[in-house]
């Protein structure tokens, strides 16, 4: 995935999921670590965007390290933490690429969240992804990552979809069209964005491709074949329940 594909969606993107509830989706992850993992301190975000699960985290105590490729994504980050007055430490971003990124560090936990494993379109992409987290997670330390997830998607294939949203400067309509490719696992979700600028009445259109893989259990647990990572729990995404056909978004644990 290169860094393009989100240069104008960074713009927009914290309007366009002003109501995705981050706190509550920390709060799940923070459940998940204090289950397999409890006493975990650091924390690595692969895929941060612009921070939102990472300031969540580190209110519950993590200091947390974010990775992202997109400059416009981190731009956003650390905006926020130069316009926070919070005493909580914050979290300290960085630019990389999951596929390659090293650190010279390791972490307790290492997660990567919303969909950003799906970013990861063929094999060898996901195998250099969890070569990253290997690279950096501590032995027993805890890898947890959601997904698009495989039996759900081909369940309930994917449809057109429309959101509109707005703050007091644009008016802001994204069309969602998908193509799905059975025999590669993947999805093509075509975007066509619409930007209103409310005081001109100017309009901006942006179209954009994203190319998105979905994921079965036993394929994940061939990836990690020959790692020192290990699956340990595979969840429906915000529930503690094992995935099912109905089920789009998969959350795996993983250890080393």
């Amino acid at each position: 995935m290169s860094d393009s594909v989100f240069g104008k969606y960074a713009e927009y993107y914290n309007l366009l999921y002003k109501d995705k509830d981050y706190a509550a989706e920390a709060g799940f992850i923070h459940a998940l670590i204090q289950k397999f993992n409890p006493g975990a301190k650091t924390v690595l975000s692969l895929g941060c965007g612009t921070g939102s699960h990472d300031f969540e985290l580190a209110k519950l105590g993590y200091e947390v390290t974010g990775v992202d490729l997109s400059d416009e994504m981190l731009t956003v980050a650390n905006s926020r933490i130069l316009s926070s007055d919070s005493i909580i430490p914050q979290p300290v971003f960085h630019k990389g690429d999951i596929r390659n990124v090293r650190l010279g560090k390791t972490f307790d936990v290492v997660i990567s969240l919303f969909h950003v494993v799906s970013y990861q379109t063929t094999n060898d992409d996901l195998q250099a992804a969890i070569n990253t987290v290997q690279e950096h997670l501590i032995t027993d330390g805890l890898f947890v990552f959601d997904c698009w997830y495989g039996p759900g998607v081909l369940t309930d294939p994917p449809v057109v979809r429309v959101k509109r949203c707005e703050d007091e400067n644009i008016s802001f309509v994204r069309i969602a069209e998908p193509n799905i490719w059975p025999n590669e696992n993947l999805v093509d979700v075509n975007y066509q964005i619409l930007i209103t600028d409310k005081l001109t009445g100017k309009v901006e259109e942006v179209k954009e491709t994203h190319c998105m893989r979905y994921l079965f259990v036993p394929e994940v647990t061939q990836l990690l074949k020959g790692t020192e990572l290990t699956m340990t729990a595979v969840y429906e995404w915000m529930a503690d329940r094992r995935p099912n056909l109905s089920t789009w978004g998969a959350c795996f644990v993983v250890k080393r």
